[in-house]
């Protein structure tokens, strides 16, 4: 099968994009020990939260840095619906676990992080250099279920760093009915559930002690 071929309009494109990684990787320097204690080091999983509340303008924020994020053949299969009227929380409610309903209740912002099993239906924009990547997604059904859970999931872990980055903490859960909030959410359409996400500001006396890691000869091998 031949390459589709490229425009001059493209090449140009092509040629801007590759300029600018080249100016980034020049002007590279190493977050500094305290930004990354922030995103990941010393950040931690908050269950209680501060009666503070989140702007709308911080989640907009919040999601021009998440679509930057890589994903395979830039599908962006990742839906967001940030839960944050109380009306909203109480529909949330129905489908959590019992020990899961105070967290989601007391913070400012819960974000259901949820992937779009037909996220093929706008690869013509995304990934439009290649008409032929559309149907081969919709053709497979097996291959975009994989595809949108894995990116999905992968946007989900781009937005708990880009909130810590932006000073917000996150709670992240999986103590909920899938279906329940499927059916609550997302009738009628392809997109699943995935996990939750508690954002706001943490309460730190609501924490406990930091649990253990594995270390690097654990969970690593070099071949």
């Amino acid at each position: 099968m031949n390459s589709p071929a490229i425009s001059h309009a493209q090449q140009q494109a092509i040629d801007m994009a590759q300029a600018a990684a080249t100016k980034l990787r020049e002007e590279f320097e190493p977050l500094s020990p305290k930004m990354l204690d922030q995103i990941l080091c010393e950040a931690r999983s908050h269950n209680g939260w501060l009666d503070k509340p989140v702007a709308k303008q911080t989640l907009r924020q919040l999601y021009e840095i998440v679509k930057m994020g890589s994903t395979s053949m830039n599908s962006c299969p990742a839906r967001f619906v940030f839960i944050q009227s109380e009306q909203a929380k109480q529909k949330l409610k129905a489908c959590l676990a019992p020990l899961n309903v105070n967290k989601v209740l007391s913070a400012p912002v819960t974000v259901i992080v949820a992937h779009d099993l037909a996220f093929y239906e706008k690869m013509d924009k995304l990934f439009a250099h290649n008409p032929g990547a559309r149907q081969m997604m919709a053709d497979n059904a097996k291959a975009a279920e994989i595809t949108a859970f894995r990116n999905g999931t992968l946007q989900g872990a781009y937005l708990m760093i880009a909130a810590r980055a932006l000073g917000l903490d996150v709670g992240p859960m999986s103590g909920f009915n899938n279906q329940a909030c499927d059916d609550a959410f997302f009738a009628g359409t392809r997109i699943r559930s995935n996990f939750l996400c508690c954002l706001g500001y943490g309460d730190t006396t609501k924490l406990f002690q930091r649990l253990p890691r594995l270390d690097f000869d654990e969970a690593c091998q070099i071949s």
